[in-house]
């Protein structure tokens, strides 16, 4: 099934969420089209396992292994978030994308919304900035937003605001 999910991940990423054929999709996830419907039935659950699956990749590219100190691993996970985007994706959120190209599958609604509430929640974990996770989805979500059109400035951007946030964060703290 991972095999299976990474293929597809990576044609609807490529290749967007309409444009690829059920032939396209077998052939990236490298298995026969009986064996692709036995693990996923319909293409809505090829998105949903290929979803499932960048998010557990994301994850672990993101957050695993960061510095203790907070500030080091907010620089961390906004480098990490570049370097993702870099490598992964050059348009944007693969999640938008989706919830973009059926937005009345609540499903895929709520995917977006568990992925999307996760990556704040450990950024705040990591980073000492409990309660802040809608501030952190605003820098997380403005650097995926900005980097395609931007690059490494949007990372410089968002490590300032990082900081602002963190300095902001701590005077709260203190008073």
């Amino acid at each position: 099934m991972t095999r299976i999910a990474s293929g597809l991940e990576r044609a609807f990423a490529e290749k967007g969420f309409a444009s690829p054929s059920v032939g396209d999709l077998r052939d990236a996830a490298g298995v026969s089209l009986r064996t692709l419907y036995k693990y996923v039935p319909s293409r809505e659950d090829m998105v949903y396992a290929a979803l499932e699956h960048r998010h557990r990749r994301y994850l672990k590219l993101v957050f695993g292994d960061l510095p203790l100190d907070p500030e080091q691993a907010l620089g961390e996970i906004l480098d990490r978030v570049a370097s993702w985007m870099e490598t992964e994706t050059t348009r944007g959120c693969l999640f938008h994308a989706a919830v973009a190209s059926a937005p009345h599958d609540e499903k895929l609604f709520d995917l977006l919304k568990e992925h999307k509430t996760q990556v704040a929640g450990l950024a705040a974990s990591a980073t000492g900035l409990a309660g802040r996770e809608i501030e952190l989805s605003l820098l997380l979500e403005g650097l995926t937003q900005t980097w395609p059109l931007h690059g490494d400035r949007s990372v410089e951007r968002a490590k300032l605001l990082g900081k602002l946030l963190m300095t902001t964060h701590s005077d709260i703290a203190a008073k």
